[in-house]
């Protein structure tokens, strides 16, 4: 190996553990936990597997418990549900883009590279691309994507690795754990938003924090298919297509909602 690479890469390893910890709010014990976490198979080190396995546990009881202890008038169906919405992969592996999380594993394989850089290039647009068209005329749940076929699973496993490097590292405190990755999994997805239909939902989203304002939709056939802009404050900020007007503005708010969602994530990490 060329010593420079070996260097860079001891550096960077150093310089790991502190920006984990400041994006987490949490300070590890055993840092080599967090570097196992942080490990892929393709790697020449023990992988993140182990962790990623305590971590989707730990992620999900985690949500349970804040579900279960925020609105008791939930029954166990819908817990289960707004559990499935909230670390599904999709939502994992949104997460991981916003934060920039793929930077810090450990791999050595182009294929993943490349395969995660598609998914990644634009936040939003390669994930919706990816949409299913069952049942989009009515599929009015929020899961601020909604369906979608191809996220990248080695995002959501470095976040539920991440998860279970946490837990076991705080000995198994699911409270640490929640206040560690709730930031990184908002918007929570709850009982008022779930089923609510994304058109309606961006509305009240623009008139809440966009002066009023109502968001506007522009419409052109391109081949067979309706293409539908969402447009917020002169921007597009979503976009979609389908063989209806309806279902292409649906796919177009539902992308809509995740632009503005990773803007004002984007804003706040700025602040800080």
């Amino acid at each position: 190996m060329d010593p420079s690479s070996s260097m860079a890469e001891a550096e960077e390893e150093s310089r790991l553990p502190e920006e984990i910890e400041r994006l987490l709010g949490y300070t590890f014990q055993d840092p080599s936990l967090l570097t196992e976490a942080l490990t892929h198979g393709s790697y020449d080190r023990p992988s993140y597997k182990r962790l990623e396995f305590v971590g989707d546990s730990a992620l999900g009881l985690a949500v349970t418990k804040f579900l279960y202890s925020i609105d008791p008038n939930l029954d166990s169906g819908l817990l289960s549900a707004l559990r499935s919405a909230n670390v599904s992969n999709e939502k994992l592996a949104r997460a991981a883009i916003r934060h920039n999380l793929y930077r810090f594993l450990r791999r050595n394989c182009a294929a993943l590279d490349r395969a995660v850089l598609a998914a990644s290039s634009s936040k939003v647009s390669n994930f919706t691309e990816s949409v299913t068209t069952r049942g989009e005329e009515n599929a009015g749940e929020l899961s601020y994507g909604g369906g979608i076929r191809n996220a990248c699973k080695v995002l959501a496993d470095i976040v539920e690795s991440m998860a279970g490097a946490v837990y076991i590292d705080c000995n198994f405190d699911l409270e640490v754990v929640w206040q560690a990755f709730r930031k990184i999994l908002e918007p929570i997805i709850n009982s008022d938003n779930m089923f609510e239909h994304p058109v309606s939902v961006l509305q009240k989203l623009c008139q809440k924090k966009h002066g009023g304002k109502t968001p506007k939709y522009e419409y052109f056939r391109e081949s067979s298919s309706w293409m539908a802009k969402a447009i917020v404050d002169g921007k597009i900020v979503g976009t979609g297509s389908s063989g209806t007007k309806p279902a292409a503005r649906l796919k177009a708010a539902r992308v809509a909602l995740q632009t503005l969602c990773d803007m004002e994530a984007d804003v706040g990490s700025a602040a800080e």
